[in-house]
């Protein structure tokens, strides 16, 4: 079963087509006809909605500075509703344009708008109005975060935060205009705190969008927690099988969530052809675009182990046969497959700033909530935009294997064997990888950067932000102590060729030479050697070879730049 709140309001489901999207739920089910379907594909933003996650009982209870337990709000988030599977709203309250205004008696005419609406009208952001329910949620969601952010006597005094015009662009970023333009939407982006402000002093009713929702669902759930366990576990264990059940199921169509790494093994070695679904941001297209209706779906969403995080020392790792080499014993961070962007742009910010850097030009605020990386790195797309930054940071992949003839040991260790690999061995050929049926990816090893080490990233494309790369360079560069000398290098392209790869040729051009310009210049006449670019709807074969070179000798000079600024 699957239970989430729409609008308030409390839905259950066991008997639906697990390839049902959250639009087609939406307007064909509920006959919620105030989101719209634009691409169907995730780029248009006019599906847009806006997500809370609820509090559970398994949830850790967090505690302030006294020891009481604290009242923590999850943030909203906005996601593409044409590709999101409905069943990834388990647990969470789905809100649509309509219920962000504060109309208790469904009339229109007597409705206190909500602050990015009201926006909205007064700036004539609206003109067709197909995109406009998805620029609302877009922006109310920037607008109520910020809210949260703020406390009570803050707000009374009119001392809120301000969103920013590079906050209301950002928010944006995943929704697309036709025939407005968006000059009157950015500025009622920048209108709505000033509404809210108005109405905290005017005291006017503010809709609480959680309507004590959060509170009321954790509240019932503790009180239930032990008789609804022992249901869900009749429900979840065939006592006879000993397999687990799916969640949802129509006409031989079978969804299931396990809730562990245990239970996934154990779901995965007994259904290994099954479709594995994190996020689902490019897999959606499949049942959107090419009609694709999947028989056994596997969704990882609540594998809370595939979302966190850790560091790993190479060193304290007694299989590791080099644990006294000095590059062996340094630091991992080791990403869970499952987390999303959005979740890792935090720890790369403290990690690899470089890398969270780009993270901007990655996709739109909708698709960084819901894609995973290792959603993005199984794909095995030529343009993916992480597997290239990756393989230059000499990462690794730890992958699981479940072997489907063991599937009814009680053992998951037995029915399952681990590998990992340096990530430039995992992509064989296009759409081709070391995943076999009953595989999935587990997590990702990543070096953590020395002092002499410098990581320059380059993504080019025909628009700034939520585009796809026409090609990107990812340059680990390792200098010598006095920053004189190039020792190692690292170049991962994306958008060159069937897959990410490194060009092994033309990095070898580079070590052992001068940190100069000059030596990247010389070393971009070696990328032919390593690479034939593809010709597409992006880019020519010609360009992509000329401006990945060009690449080449911008991180050069970045890298003798940065070098100058240190000794200046």
């Amino acid at each position: 079963m699957i239970s989430f709140y729409l609008n308030g309001k409390r839905h259950k489901l066991t008997q639906l087509n697990p390839n049902t999207t959250v639009l087609e739920y939406l307007r064909l089910h509920e006959g919620q006809t105030d989101t719209k379907e634009g691409c169907g594909s995730g780029d248009c933003g006019a599906c847009t909605v806006m997500v809370q996650q609820l509090p559970s009982a398994s949830q850790p209870t967090l505690n302030d500075e006294n020891g009481d337990e604290k009242n923590v709000t999850p943030p909203f988030y906005t996601v593409n509703s044409c590709i999101t599977l409905v069943s990834l709203m388990d647990g969470h309250h789905l809100m649509t344009a309509s219920y962000l205004a504060d109309n208790p008696e469904h009339h229109p005419e007597r409705a206190l708008l909500h602050p990015a609406q009201q926006a909205m009208v007064e700036c004539h952001g609206s003109q067709c109005g197909f995109c406009t329910p998805g620029f609302v949620m877009s922006l109310a969601c920037v607008y109520e975060n910020n809210r949260m952010q703020t406390s009570p006597e803050a707000a009374s005094q009119n001392d809120a935060k301000q969103l920013s015009y590079d906050e209301v662009v950002a928010s944006i970023s995943g929704n697309l205009c036709r025939c407005t333009g968006y000059r009157p939407i950015i500025e009622a982006g920048l209108l709505m705190s000033d509404i809210g402000q108005q109405r905290e002093a005017e005291h006017s009713a503010v809709k609480d969008l959680t309507i004590s929702l959060a509170t009321d669902a954790m509240r019932s759930t503790k009180e239930s927690a032990v008789s609804e366990n022992v249901l869900d576990n009749v429900e979840l264990k065939n006592e006879e099988s000993k397999a687990i059940a799916p969640a949802i199921s129509d006409a031989g169509r079978q969804l299931y969530m396990p809730k562990s790494l245990d239970e996934l093994n154990q779901v995965l070695a007994a259904n290994p052809q099954a479709t594995i679904w994190a996020g689902g941001t490019d897999l959606g297209l499949s049942v959107t675009q090419h009609l694709v209706d999947h028989e056994v779906i596997i969704q990882l969403s609540a594998v809370e182990a595939l979302k966190s995080w850790s560091l790993f020392d190479a060193k304290s790792d007694p299989s590791n046969e080099d644990s006294n080499n000095e590059q062996a014993s340094s630091q991992s961070l080791v990403l869970g497959a499952g987390m999303s962007y959005q979740q890792m742009l935090p720890v790369l910010e403290q990690y690899f700033p470089s890398f969270a850097q780009v993270f901007e030009r990655i996709a739109s605020p909708q698709i960084r909530n819901m894609g995973t990386i290792g959603g993005n790195i199984a794909n095995a797309s030529p343009i993916g935009d992480l597997p290239p930054i990756l393989l230059a940071l000499d990462a690794s992949i730890h992958l699981r294997h479940c072997a489907p003839n063991r599937a009814e040991s009680d053992n998951s260790n037995e029915i399952c064997t681990d590998e990992i690999i340096p990530l430039s061995e995992f992509f064989l050929d296009y759409k081709k990888t070391k995943l076999q049926a009953g595989s999935y990816v587990v997590a990702i090893h990543i070096p953590l950067m020395h002092d002499n080490q410098h990581l320059f990233i380059h993504k080019i494309s025909k628009r700034y932000e939520d585009d796809i790369s026409a090609c990107l360079l990812a340059a680990r560069i390792d200098v010598s102590a006095d920053g004189m000398t190039i020792e190692n290098a690292k170049l991962g392209l994306g958008g060159m060729a069937a897959i990410p790869l490194l060009a092994t040729t033309c990095q070898q051009a580079l070590v052992g030479q001068a940190a100069e310009v000059a030596s990247f210049e010389q070393a971009a006449q070696f990328l032919s050697a390593d690479v034939t670019p593809m010709t597409d709807v992006r880019a020519s074969r010609e360009y992509r070879s000329h401006v990945v070179q060009r690449l080449l000798v911008k991180c050069g000079k970045q890298l003798v730049a940065g070098r100058q600024t240190k000794t200046a």
